[in-house]
């Protein structure tokens, strides 16, 4: 989730740059990053630092909010504030998030904002499922040197991996794969979100964890220990899929 959204007011009054500077300095999520008296101020800096939210006024002079926003790009989301109601129309038509109009409380402004940040932080919740949907339809399986052959083994399959002196068993749901690899050479080939190593001895699938119990992880007929080691980083990432 994004901590904050970076913003920029472009407004040319200076009571109303003081109250919108005063209402974004109470809100946590909003980190004001430069106030400007008109667009053309403020187009070079705009371009630059790609803020995430602009403030905008509509009636100021040399250039209008409303023709200015067209110019944008990338385009910010924008809140228009303004003292003319007669402009709504046309700011929807140009996907204006907001529509404030002057004199607005506190109240109105940070419902505004908080509906905007909710918004992009669950779309930043959705695009990272994507990601990790994406990466894990990239690598679906893995290769392993068996004895003399070389064993193309799906990872979903596996249920947990338990280290024997110089070899690896990898239990799967079919039977198990010696092969002459190292724990950490096998987790540089395994999604880290999928997989986690709790023991010295043993590397479990999250996914085909039946529960966890005093330390120890059932997977299908096994119990599996969970080191003092191992322990706190498995509990620190057991909380990201809760």
């Amino acid at each position: 989730m994004k901590d904050k959204l970076t913003c920029y007011i472009i407004e040319d009054e200076h009571l109303a740059q003081e109250i919108l500077e005063e209402y974004i300095r109470k809100v946590s999520f909003l980190e004001l990053k430069g106030t400007f008296m008109s667009p053309l101020e403020a187009a070079s800096r705009l371009a630059e630092d790609k803020p995430d939210l602009l403030f905008l006024d509509i009636n100021m002079p040399d250039l209008d909010g409303l023709s200015f926003i067209p110019m944008l790009s990338p385009k910010p989301l924008i809140i228009l504030t303004t003292a003319y109601d007669q402009y709504a129309l046309e700011a929807y038509d140009l996907e204006v998030k907001d529509y404030l109009l002057k004199p607005f409380t506190f109240e109105r402004f940070y419902k505004g904002v908080l509906r905007l940040y909710q918004e992009q932080s669950a779309r930043q919740i959705v695009e990272k499922r994507e990601d990790k949907a994406d990466a894990k339809l990239e690598q679906e399986y893995i290769f392993l040197k068996v004895g003399h052959r070389i064993q193309k083994l799906a990872m979903r399959d596996i249920l947990f991996v338990e280290g024997m002196k110089d070899y690896l068993r990898i239990h799967t749901q079919e039977e198990k794969i010696m092969t002459l690899l190292s724990f950490a050479k096998l987790e540089e080939l395994l999604p880290a979100q999928d997989f986690a190593r709790v023991h010295r001895s043993f590397l479990v699938a999250i996914d085909k964890i039946d529960h966890i119990e005093k330390n120890r992880i059932q997977i299908a007929d096994q119990i599996l220990p969970i080191s003092d080691t191992y322990a706190e980083a498995f509990y620190k990432m057991l909380k990201g899929f809760q």
